[in-house]
């Protein structure tokens, strides 16, 4: 015979049921901050389209599966997980590593890129230190693509700053984030296939000459001097 408790028990839980049911998962692909086609002639839409809707979802959604069920893991940010990676459980790292790289790696991504009318230049005490260390943005944006271009497969070229504050250029394979190391990404431009591939087919340089006409310096400027307080 069914007891008062244990209908009080099944009251509860399908009280319950619909909320868990309607919980939004803790990672959602970000909305893009512009139109798919405000980035051309540079970037064309169908490009941005595919990069952001599919790709993007992709790694948030294996992200979300990767830690499902894992109510610790879940509060935390990506930036968290990425870099306290050495500590989650051996069960998940890897898939933090690709798929949260994935993900914060792309968040950060879009926002550091614009309309080319609006494109500006750095400012503020991002100028001193570009110059400071690589002898002003148009030295930098020359050794930005050369560190891209020289990403052999899929991988990232990053622009950084350091525990110190300073600024550092380089490179990583796959969706590896700077986080990983200790650093805290600026801007990070993508040599994945499917973020040119489509356009420029095998002309990376082409693609990373274009790119670097849509940075957006405002927001890089912006993120830097919160960064280096």
């Amino acid at each position: 015979m069914m007891t008062r408790r244990t209908l009080l028990e099944l009251a509860a839980l399908s009280a319950a049921s619909p909320a868990a049911q309607a919980a939004e998962p803790p990672f959602v692909l970000p909305k893009l901050p512009y139109a798919y086609d405000a980035l051309e002639p540079y970037i064309d839409a169908q490009t941005m389209q595919i990069h952001h809707d599919k790709h993007h979802q992709a790694y948030v959604d294996n992200l979300n599966k990767a830690i499902s069920g894992d109510a610790a893991l879940s509060r935390l940010s990506v930036e968290e997980l990425l870099q306290r990676l050495d500590a989650l459980p051996a069960a998940v790292r890897t898939a933090v590593r690709n798929q949260g790289g994935g993900h914060a790696n792309h968040s950060l991504f879009w926002q550091t890129l614009c309309t080319s009318s609006k494109s500006g230049k750095p400012a503020g005490r991002l100028t001193a230190a570009l110059d400071r260390s690589f002898g002003g943005q148009d030295k930098f944006e020359e050794k930005l693509q050369a560190s891209a271009l020289g990403v052999f497969g899929s991988g990232w070229a990053w622009l950084s700053v350091d525990s110190g504050k300073n600024l550092v250029l380089d490179s990583a394979p796959n969706q590896d984030s700077p986080l990983l190391s200790g650093k805290r990404p600026l801007l990070g431009i993508d040599v994945w296939e499917h973020a040119y591939y489509l356009k420029y087919q095998n002309r990376r340089a082409d693609y990373l000459k274009a790119i670097v006409k849509v940075i957006n310096w405002d927001f890089v400027t912006a993120r830097y001097e919160d960064l280096a307080k």
